[in-house]
């Protein structure tokens, strides 16, 4: 029969054995350095003034009293130092980084239930469930470098699954940005978590799309007239249309619909007039049937003529678009003819 326990070197008593306070005492000894066991810190000296009760653990390659003691833990008893070599399995506090750390592999690891070192799921001031098996509440969340630099990682199974970062607002979805269900990078807005809008897409090879910028191109249906002088002329049909544009009531004074402005911003307005005859006029872009934006001038010709004119303005949500004509000219109107290009910039 061995003298001591196998797992803490407890000491038996034996039998007629003579002072068995002496063996009692010393188990006692081991138990209270052992059982909840805080360590202080590392060292490779014993601190100047230790307090009874404190437990260092030796570094490697001590010197002086610990010397030949290293890896051991050194706990202080009655103003002794009693050596105790830790076991596979045993559990410490190490006060200083505040950390419960297990002994493995001989060497005091952070604390993890599985083989591999990870943990199942984690929650930070928050509870973790089956699908956020990270979950933290927190005004901020710090990610910094161990080194030159910081990578934070989104990693997806294949091409058509999502990657991507969430934003809500009263656990509504508002905006998300990442790879959603291909590998082009895009941002996608919300406003009600369930209609979403993509405002921006960014293509493998670098191409920049953003499908939501109001752009269009529009004029009235093909065909020839000659407005008169003060009247005005609207469009009918899209030629290249994005972003929300629409056509809205008849212009007033004249023929056609007000092109209305989805979104209030800058934007680069190119007006194109295709001339048959003139006698000489005027072509005006007009906001809202009162303010002048930009004007072709053409002088009287008998010859068919193409100007152009180009701007850039400021418009609001809901201002309207439409021609106003001075002088007279036989217009030939359609695509590629007498008609308007907008983009928001």
């Amino acid at each position: 029969m061995s003298d001591q326990t196998n797992n803490l070197a407890l000491p038996y008593i034996l039998p007629s054995q003579a002072q068995k306070h002496v063996t009692h005492n010393e188990a006692l000894q081991r138990l209270d350095a052992i059982v909840q066991l805080c360590i202080v810190g590392e060292a490779s000296l014993p601190p100047p003034a230790p307090a009874e009760g404190q437990c260092y653990l030796v570094a490697e390659g001590a010197d002086g009293p610990w010397s030949g003691k290293g890896g051991r833990l050194a706990f202080r008893q009655d103003g002794a130092w009693l050596y105790i070599v830790p076991q596979a399995g045993w559990r410490a506090f190490f006060a200083v980084p505040g950390q419960l750390r297990v002994f493995r592999n001989n060497e005091w690891q952070a604390m993890s239930p599985d083989a591999d070192s990870s943990i199942p799921m984690i929650g930070v001031n928050a509870a973790p469930d089956g699908l956020n098996r990270l979950s933290v509440a927190s005004e901020a969340s710090l990610f910094t470098h161990a080194g030159h630099g910081h990578q934070l990682k989104v990693n997806k199974a294949s091409a058509v699954e999502t990657g991507s970062v969430l934003f809500q607002t009263a656990w509504s979805g508002r905006a998300e940005m990442g790879l959603a269900g291909n590998d082009d990078f895009s941002i996608k807005v919300s406003g009600n978590g369930s209609d979403w809008l993509t405002a921006l897409t960014v293509s493998p090879r670098g191409t920049v799309r953003t499908p939501a910028r109001p752009a269009a191109r529009t004029s009235l249906a093909t065909s020839t007239s000659t407005p008169a002088s003060g009247s005005r002329t609207g469009f009918s049909d899209f030629h290249q249309l994005q972003g929300g544009f629409t056509l809205g009531a008849v212009v007033p004074l004249g023929v056609g619909s007000r092109l209305l402005v989805p979104e209030t911003g800058v934007y680069l307005l190119l007006l194109t007039a295709s001339i048959v005859s003139s006698s000489g006029h005027e072509t005006v872009l007009e906001a809202n049937g009162a303010t002048a934006l930009v004007s072709s001038i053409g002088p009287a010709s008998t010859s068919p003529t193409r100007h152009t004119a180009c701007t850039v303005a400021s418009l609001s949500e809901g201002d309207w678009l439409a021609l106003r004509h001075e002088g007279s000219a036989q217009y030939a109107f359609g695509a590629a003819k007498t008609e308007l290009s907008a983009v928001m910039l």
